[in-house]
């Protein structure tokens, strides 16, 4: 039977990129039209991230559209046509469960659609930062709506009071784990938002963490989430296609925010919160980085690093952007190793 998932999940990835690269035209010819560009703004206060990405402007955004959407397509698709046609084959390609499924699919369509309409304010200049899109207090308190609902939704609908240590064991923490769970899923998307600044860089390292959570799912026999995120895989590496330099589009907020808001939560169904700081090591470094240069500006009134998030900053030294981002992805590769083998190694014992 595990052949038979196994299968499953190999044919809707494959499926899923091919659908993916089809559409992708029409999603470009789209952005293209309605000029819908990524604007870069010079108000002085980062010059040097201004001057590195000027020629960036113009490039459409929202590109995350691409990766949402296809996984939406193919979760709705294979959920109906099981419904209506009484194979046994439609019936098990479909992977939109209540116990797996239906909380990550729920939460990233929620946020991808805020993040869609931050975009969409950012590229017509109609938001509430001078330049467009939405400020930042308003971005965290709408990011923190969406992990509420999901940390009740943990709490009262799935009793979920238990919290996984590596080597340790499981631990009873009732409602610790509604703030716990919120604290994760805020920080995961904003981290990931952070790190989507080059081209192909959150492409690539998302790519990275969702294979790493695909496996831990797969392992622990959670087959139809193992299927969302190989589906997720599939439209990711469509994306990365066109994403990596020079960028057709890019990923915008409505695909940084959702899939780093469905990534903690992904996390937290397969109850490995603690090694998801391994498995997303670059995430950690991006903000943990933006962190540090905001608390030395405050209280040092230097900074740190020549530009923030740290992407920026070997930018700034000289490090050509595809040099950047591709050592970036190498050190998410072998974090994401680590955090499997801390998994297995837990597992085993």
């Amino acid at each position: 039977m595990m052949d038979f998932y196994l299968i499953k999940i190999i044919f809707l990835s494959t499926l899923a990129f091919v659908f993916a690269i089809s559409w992708t035209p029409l999603l470009t010819n789209i952005l293209y039209k309605y000029k819908l560009g990524k604007q870069i703004r010079n108000s002085g206060s980062t010059p040097i991230f201004s001057e590195l990405h000027a020629h960036k402007a113009g490039t459409p955004t929202m590109g995350g559209v691409l990766m949402w959407g296809t996984l939406l397509v193919f979760i709705l698709f294979f959920y109906v046509i099981g419904k209506i046609i009484p194979i046994d084959i439609l019936k098990n390609l479909n992977f939109l469960t209540q116990k797996e499924t239906f909380l990550p699919l729920g939460a990233l369509i929620f946020s991808a659609l805020i993040g869609l309409i931050d975009d969409w304010l950012d590229v017509r200049g109609k938001g509430m930062m001078g330049g467009g899109g939405l400020k930042m207090r308003h971005r965290l308190w709408l990011y923190t709506i969406i992990a509420v609902c999901g940390a009740l939704w943990f709490y009262f609908k799935l009793d979920w009071t238990v919290l996984h240590v590596p080597f340790l064991g499981n631990y009873e923490i009732g409602w610790w784990y509604i703030p716990i769970f919120i604290l994760v899923i805020v920080a995961t998307s904003f981290s990931v938002n952070e790190t989507d600044g080059l081209d192909g860089l959150a492409g690539g390292t998302l790519l990275v963490s969702y294979v790493a959570y695909g496996i831990i799912a797969f392992s622990m026999g959670r087959y139809d989430l193992a299927a969302f995120c190989g589906v997720l895989m599939g439209a990711m590496l469509a994306f990365l296609w066109f994403n990596i330099a020079p960028a057709r589009f890019y990923m915008g907020d409505t695909g940084s925010m959702s899939l780093g808001v469905t990534l903690g939560i992904i996390a937290l169904l397969t109850n490995n919160i603690f090694i998801l700081p391994f498995i997303g090591f670059v995430f950690v470094l991006e903000s943990g980085s933006v962190i540090i240069q905001l608390l030395s500006k405050k209280f040092r009134h230097k900074k740190v690093f020549l530009s923030a998030p740290i992407h920026h900053h070997y930018q700034a030294i000289g490090w050509p952007e595809t040099k950047v981002v591709m050592r970036f992805w190498l050190i998410a590769a072998v974090m994401a190793s680590v955090g499997l083998m801390i998994f297995l190694l837990d597992k085993n014992i």
